[in-house]
């Protein structure tokens, strides 16, 4: 496990804009987080944030559900009409609603809080992994399939994806995807015909264990098929989905 000091080596230049309108975990969460290295910027309130997000260059957000003002899930979807930046949402809630609302709104990720630091640095490092992921050469899968290289370009249909450029695109058209969607995407891509479980996209995409949850998936995949067209991604019950040839 890494020390907070080879974090912060790593993590120097990596600017975190949260907002939390909860004094004592605004602060304990800025206090940890500088620990590991990240430059931090703080809000108590959702007009706050968005004021900060727009004056500044960022790269991730952490943004709490429950917020004054303007709610995390408002501020997620005002961030998402200019911007892919990762989002990792925060709810003191467990029930669903949270998750459910913070995912659809375009967030990537979420936490439930209470959160142990540990658990809050792992999520931020897989967003930002997700955020400079480059396709690489990769062993062949189970299926006979491999990791497209960087530099190839795919084609389904009218689909088309650039993975040197990390573009997308559909009748000649682009289109804009989050890193989590792009890289849940590229895995499509790689094996395209193959069920994916969602078990197997929580451990690829999100870096999850068997513990994850698997709306994430679930949701992230609904925000795909509105972008590149629903028969694109086929849901096999019982099992995961597939990318249609």
């Amino acid at each position: 496990m890494y020390s907070p000091v080879q974090e912060a080596s790593a993590a120097r230049l990596v600017r975190v804009l949260l907002v939390e309108d909860d004094e004592l975990m605004r602060r304990s969460f800025t206090v940890a987080l500088e620990r590991y290295g990240y430059e931090m910027e703080a809000a108590a309130d959702g007009l706050a944030g968005l004021e900060l997000f727009r004056e500044n260059s960022f790269d991730l957000l952490i943004l709490d559900v429950m917020l004054p003002g303007l709610d995390g899930i408002g501020l997620c979807r005002r961030v998402r009409e200019t911007s892919l930046v990762p989002v990792l949402m925060t709810s003191a809630r467990g029930d669903g609603l949270d998750v459910v609302a913070g995912l659809e709104a375009g967030a990537d990720d979420y936490v439930v809080k209470p959160v142990e630091t540990y658990v809050l640095v792992a999520r931020i490092r897989s967003l930002l992994r997700r955020a400079t992921y480059s396709p690489a050469p990769g062993p062949e899968q189970p299926t006979g399939g491999s990791r497209p290289d960087a530099g190839d370009v795919l084609e389904f249909g009218d689909l088309r994806i650039d993975t040197a450029g990390m573009e997308v695109s559909v009748s000649g058209s682009p289109v804009a995807l989050t890193p989590t969607e792009l890289k849940l995407l590229l895995e499509f891509a790689a094996r395209p015909g193959v069920v994916l479980e969602r078990h197997t996209l929580l451990r690829d995409v999100w870096e999850y264990g068997w513990d994850g949850d698997s709306r994430v998936v679930d949701l992230c995949v609904q925000r795909l098929r509105r972008k590149l067209g629903r028969d694109r991604i086929e849901t096999v019950r019982g099992f995961g989905y597939k990318l249609r040839r």
